[in-house]
């Protein structure tokens, strides 16, 4: 995979501990790559990275990412080559309730990214993982190009808009020029997948309700969203890591990673298929009453990363939910040995990429 590029590299992931995080260190850890990790807190109650014992094979740094003296210290001890930025407050709701931390965590802690990038000598190629929430979303049917509009009504939404802003800024002020460090950004949205517990997202409320016999709460079941299964973005970032390692792309770019657009599915339908791998599974709808509004239809073009990256999607809507129902299938009935089936559903799935011709499984040079 990816031309083993990573193999005994030495990788920075921040967020390591998140959903996203957890899953691009265990890739990263299957490719041969030596990988730190910086991160606060574990996310969740259960914790993907605990689970999968993340923490024995990992240089695992705690810390917060507004702050820029324990970022800096980390970078000038494990000096790594390649960063992945995931470090960030993810809830939309919560941003309502948490204004300040949300844009002093999104943007600022995004800006100490950067700074520490610039500073330092080490490092050759930075991903920065935003989220598809940075767009001004008016809720039309087509898909939100890269050049789009930045700025959602929401705190979380301004706060990512804001940090391509910045990501923006220090590209075309210090990494311009052929012989610069190459940085990009990444836009991905409603990812699913094993191991999500994180609070208000859709998944892990139907199966801790689930897994309990209980019916699980919906607020707005027509809300549309472009789900996708977590290695399919993450192919993306890593792919877009060795592009910018091998000096293949230029620094300032920003990508969408997205699914097929029959993967783009509203509430109802992603539960409904969910339902095929629960018994008496069951949902119902009560309304949001609260001010905090969220999108009601938002999805990407990945037009761009098809074009310039060759990447594409692989999976269609019901292998994305069967590899996510699977996960929490094994965890809630066996639950001993995560770390193994984690590690088949990333063979899997680079089988499938490989097999349907995705341009990072190919073993060209």
């Amino acid at each position: 995979m990816f031309n083993n590029f990573y193999k005994n590299r030495r990788v920075l992931v921040t967020g390591h501990t998140g959903f996203k995080g957890s899953w691009l260190t265990l890739w990263l850890l299957e490719l041969g790559a030596k990988v730190a990790g910086f991160s606060l807190y574990l996310p969740s109650e259960p914790c993907n990275f605990e689970i999968l014992g993340l923490d024995k094979h990992v240089a695992h740094y705690v810390g917060d990412i507004r702050d820029y003296d324990a970022l800096s210290g980390v970078f000038e001890a494990f000096e790594p080559e390649i960063i992945f930025h995931l470090a960030a407050q993810p809830i939309v709701r919560r941003s309502y309730d948490e204004p300040k931390l949300t844009f002093d965590t999104n943007v600022g802690g995004t800006v100490n990214v950067l700074e520490c990038v610039r500073q330092s000598s080490s490092v050759k190629a930075s991903v920065v993982i935003t989220s598809d929430k940075c767009y001004k979303n008016v809720e039309w049917v087509w898909g939100y190009r890269e050049n789009d509009q930045m700025g959602s009504y929401d705190p979380y939404g301004a706060s990512k808009g804001s940090a391509e802003i910045a990501i923006n800024s220090y590209c075309q002020s210090f990494f311009r020029g052929e012989e610069t460090k190459r940085v990009a950004s990444a836009r991905a949205g409603n990812v699913i997948g094993g191991g999500d517990w994180g609070q208000d997202r859709l998944i892990p409320d139907c199966v801790n309700a689930w897994s309990k016999g209980r019916e699980v709460i919906i607020r707005n079941p027509h809300a549309t969203r472009p789900w996708q299964f977590v290695l399919e973005p993450l192919s993306g970032y890593l792919w877009l890591g060795v592009l910018l390692g091998n000096n293949k792309l230029k620094s300032g770019e920003a990508f969408n990673f997205g699914p097929k657009s029959d993967v783009v599915q509203p509430v109802n339908i992603l539960i409904d298929t969910c339902k095929k791998y629960w018994d008496e599974a069951q949902w119902k709808v009560i309304a949001d009453s609260s001010f905090k509004r969220e999108s009601g239809l938002l999805k990407l073009c990945c037009d761009k990363a098809l074009s310039m990256l060759n990447w594409k999607a692989a999976l269609s809507f019901e292998e994305t939910v069967e590899f996510v129902a699977l996960w929490y299938k094994e965890f809630y009935q066996n639950g001993e040995n995560m770390l193994e089936f984690s590690t088949q559903q990333i063979e899997q799935y680079y089988s499938l990429a490989r097999d349907r011709g995705v341009q990072w499984a190919k073993n060209d040079k």
